[in-house]
């Protein structure tokens, strides 16, 4: 039987440690996993670590000596006979970051970019360019169902926000994933996905651990005015990755194109925290609104039909049981 061999960045990430996870379920895959720490911890793949076909290093995307030793190991596993596929799961997302325009390019287009080299290099079968729905920028939602790949772009500028460095950044990548496919030299693809949660995110910067740290410690959770307004869709790592399975299954899909992953619903950020705080018995939730983010879409609704035909990928975990695998056992309805 022929054996894959995976080379993850980012792999304590929300993505990542799930899709390292699902991959280890098979004995015959391989799974190199790197992370830097600068967003996330060991803690979210603590239960891999004892797997034989597993394998983690503390190494930095931008560090070219480490970048080198994984270059070696997926070079030593083609050698072996192995399907090498990279993916990566690597990107500077915490929304205090979007504004730090030189760590969002440092890691997500010229390491995004060097990775891809080296995937090109040792001859991987295949890579995957995890990108984000930030790309859509002012333009996230229409009336006909939602944003498409194939749609015109609206970004908002330098003279409005700091934070499109982020989404510039990422579309970037995308063009130099389509252009490799389209060059012959690799397969591949680029998701954009939209609002990521898991139940392994430890630090409560994203909005749903901050909201569900906010009502544990505090009974009350201080939001953004933009949050009056509001609303988004939120996707549970498991179906992120198992979107890029999906992708990696279906060979014709990995022709260079983008692909949005995300789900129907649809839910205010206010009704959230209230949704979050009938789980955990609080009432009436106290709100507070403090400080404002500039350039954020009211809303962020993607079409997701080219997947779901190309790839037969469809959501299958329902906000309400997302949330209640992110609040633990003692909450599940």
């Amino acid at each position: 039987m022929k054996k894959n061999a995976y080379i993850i960045s980012g792999v304590t990430g929300m993505t990542g440690n799930e899709l390292a996870r699902q991959l280890v379920k098979k004995e015959e895959n391989r799974v190199v996993g790197f992370d830097n720490f600068f967003a996330s911890s060991i803690d979210s793949v603590r239960d891999l670590l004892g797997r034989e076909n597993f394998e983690f290093f503390q190494y930095d995307l931008n560090n070219a000596k480490q970048m080198e030793m994984v270059g070696r190991i997926a070079l030593e596993a083609v050698e072996d006979g192995c399907d090498v596929f990279y993916i990566n799961c690597a990107a500077v997302v915490h929304t205090e970051h979007f504004y730090k325009v030189e760590n969002t390019f440092m890691t997500n287009v010229t390491g995004m970019k060097n990775f891809l080299d080296q995937a090109i290099e040792i001859g991987a079968k295949a890579y995957i360019n995890c990108s984000t729905s930030e790309v859509y920028s002012m333009q996230s939602w229409n009336e006909n169902g939602g944003v498409r790949e194939c749609d015109y772009l609206v970004l908002a500028t330098a003279e409005h926000s700091q934070r499109t460095s982020y989404a510039v950044g990422k579309l970037l990548t995308e063009f130099f994933m389509k252009d490799a496919v389209d060059r012959g030299l690799i397969k591949g693809c680029s998701i954009r996905f939209a609002n990521v949660y898991s139940d392994h995110e430890l630090y409560p910067k994203h909005i749903i651990p901050h909201i569900i740290t906010s009502l544990k410690n505090k009974g009350e959770v201080e939001l953004l005015e933009n949050s009056k307004k509001n609303k988004r869709s939120f996707l549970h790592n498991i179906d992120s990755c198992r979107a890029i399975l999906a992708l990696l299954g279906s060979i014709e899909a990995l022709d260079g194109s983008v692909y949005n992953v995300a789900t129907d619903e649809e839910i205010s950020i206010v009704e959230l925290v209230e949704l979050i705080a009938s789980k955990l018995g609080i009432k009436e939730p106290a709100i507070l609104f403090s400080g404002y983010r500039a350039s954020d879409p009211e809303r962020r609704i993607l079409n997701t039909e080219k997947i779901r035909q190309r790839a037969r990928w469809e959501p299958i975990v329902k906000l309400s049981q997302g949330l209640d695998m992110c609040l633990g056992k003692e909450c599940k309805e």
